[in-house]
């Protein structure tokens, strides 16, 4: 417990100081972050059986994880990251075509499903801090995720009585799930009613609805990514993703709730502020 703590609490101060100074901070940790939880999925999902060496599939994810890194970067046109996305799936398949039958069609959609769901999805934190007061904004997605992940444990350590996954995932109930919600938006309200008594004059009196809101809809969707996550381990037989993180295990293992909360949030933070 003690092992998780502080490694938690060290999670925390790296991502405040990337969130806090955005830019190339923000982008270098969220790409690191992406590689890590890229690797970690295709060994999971068996697109690297019990080689040492990366696959040639998984070295065409690899730099196409690069690549659309470099165009988000670069450019805020989608159209470029759509190609770099395209081209991506497109060298994944020419690979298995020109190794036939080295690679099974099931390893080649792991590979694609793996890059567009920790890389791609993730990428939209980067994106969220580089909108118009992002700054603020980004820090609803871990409000929503892990804002969540916490109060649902508490309202379901107390309340709980209704499993909300017995197969999946027996230790969750609807109470918590419901809970977390309620938590999350809670969460949000304070945090925008916060910032107003600081005197942030970019938080119109629209976020006091809105963070909220917000925060509500992503939590919704951070406990599917959670169960989705867990999913994939019950599938494939493993405990964690990986070692990387002490106490908590890999990548994914810590940030699989955060990975499909931080396109939701971009886009109704978009959508709900008029961005």
């Amino acid at each position: 417990m003690l092992t998780r703590l502080i490694s938690g609490i060290l999670l925390l101060i790296i991502l405040a100081f990337a969130m806090s100074n955005g830019g190339i901070v923000l982008y270098a940790l969220t790409l690191f972050i992406s590689l890590v939880g890229f690797s970690e999925l295709v060994k999971a999902t068996n697109v690297r059986k019990e080689e040492k060496k990366p696959s040639g599939i998984e070295i065409v994810g690899y730099l196409g994880i690069v690549a659309y890194y470099i165009v988000r970067y670069l450019s805020d046109s989608d159209t470029y990251a759509m190609l770099a996305i395209i081209l991506t799936i497109m060298g994944m398949m020419l690979v298995y075509v020109l190794t036939f039958p080295k690679f099974h069609a099931q390893q080649v959609m792991s590979a694609g499903f793996s890059f567009l769901y920790c890389p791609v999805l993730l990428s939209y934190i980067y994106m969220t801090r580089n909108l118009t007061h992002g700054i603020f904004l980004v820090w609803l997605i871990f409000s929503a995720s892990w804002g969540c992940d916490t109060c649902a444990y508490a309202f379901g350590k107390l309340l709980g009585k209704h499993k909300l996954a017995p197969v999946l995932s027996p230790k969750k109930s609807i109470e918590g799930a419901v809970g977390g919600v309620a938590g999350a938006a809670l969460i949000g309200f304070l945090y925008a009613w916060g910032l107003q008594k600081a005197g942030v004059t970019a938080i119109s009196d629209d976020a006091i609805w809105a963070f909220p809101l917000i925060s509500g809809v992503g939590a919704v969707l951070s406990q599917l990514g959670d169960l989705a996550a867990s999913g994939i381990k019950r599938d494939h037989n493993i405990k964690d993703y990986g070692k990387l993180i002490p106490g908590h295990g890999g990548i994914m293992d810590r940030f699989d709730s955060v990975i499909v909360t931080a396109p939701l949030i971009y886009y109704l933070c978009i959508i709900l502020l008029e961005l």
